[in-house]
């Protein structure tokens, strides 16, 4: 059965995709890489800092999916389990090539998880800020706030998805998320006063 004719299930919905990946049709492998690569991109370089390295591991990683395919346990998220998957393939890689020292996952993504200005869009919950100012105070939240904030925001995830990403509970994604917005709209605040002040 052609993926053209699926008329009882969205054409791009996860469940479809994931169905015809896993039949080995061509329709699904090329569904599957044109909507999930390019986040899976994005946040690769976001952890990695390295095109190269996120490039070929990630190019690594859907050859290993399409031939493992068969294997595959029925899943339940399709997204949450992709990035988990390519997070824990692109963290081997880099502990890798830090010539196999101990390294934890903390420290590899530690300056690396980064924001510009053009890539910020204002959302309600931070919309009090300009995205210049908002690039800024991202990154000097903590990287596990920033990763929180990404997945949330830039990737669309709930607070559930994120617990399974990052390896959390919930509660602890919500703990986190609350201080990252917390720290955001008081460094805002302060950053509201200087700018008062140098114009007075």
């Amino acid at each position: 059965m052609a993926v053209e004719h699926v008329k009882f299930m969205e054409l791009h919905s996860d469940e479809t995709i994931w169905y015809f990946f896993k039949k080995g049709e061509a329709n699904g492998f090329s569904l599957l890489f044109k909507k999930y690569y390019p986040q899976l991109h994005v946040y690769g370089l976001k952890l990695s800092n390295n095109q190269e390295i996120t490039e070929d591991c990630l190019q690594n990683f859907f050859i290993q999916l399409f031939e493992d395919r068969e294997k595959e346990n029925s899943i339940k998220n399709l997204k949450a389990y992709l990035f988990v998957s390519f997070k824990r393939r692109l963290i081997k890689q880099l502990q890798k090539n830090q010539k196999n020292l101990p390294i934890s996952e903390a420290q590899l993504f530690k300056t690396n998880f980064t924001f510009s200005a053009e890539e910020i869009s204002i959302h309600q919950e931070i919309q009090f800020l300009c995205t210049s100012t908002l690039a800024n105070l991202i990154n000097n939240l903590s990287p596990r706030q920033k990763e929180v904030l990404y997945l949330k925001y830039y990737s669309g995830m709930n607070s559930s998805d994120i617990a399974e990403v990052m390896d959390m509970n919930y509660q602890s994604v919500l703990n986190v998320l609350q201080k990252a917005l917390s720290k955001l709209r008081k460094a805002s605040e302060n950053q509201q006063i200087k700018n008062i002040l140098k114009k007075s």
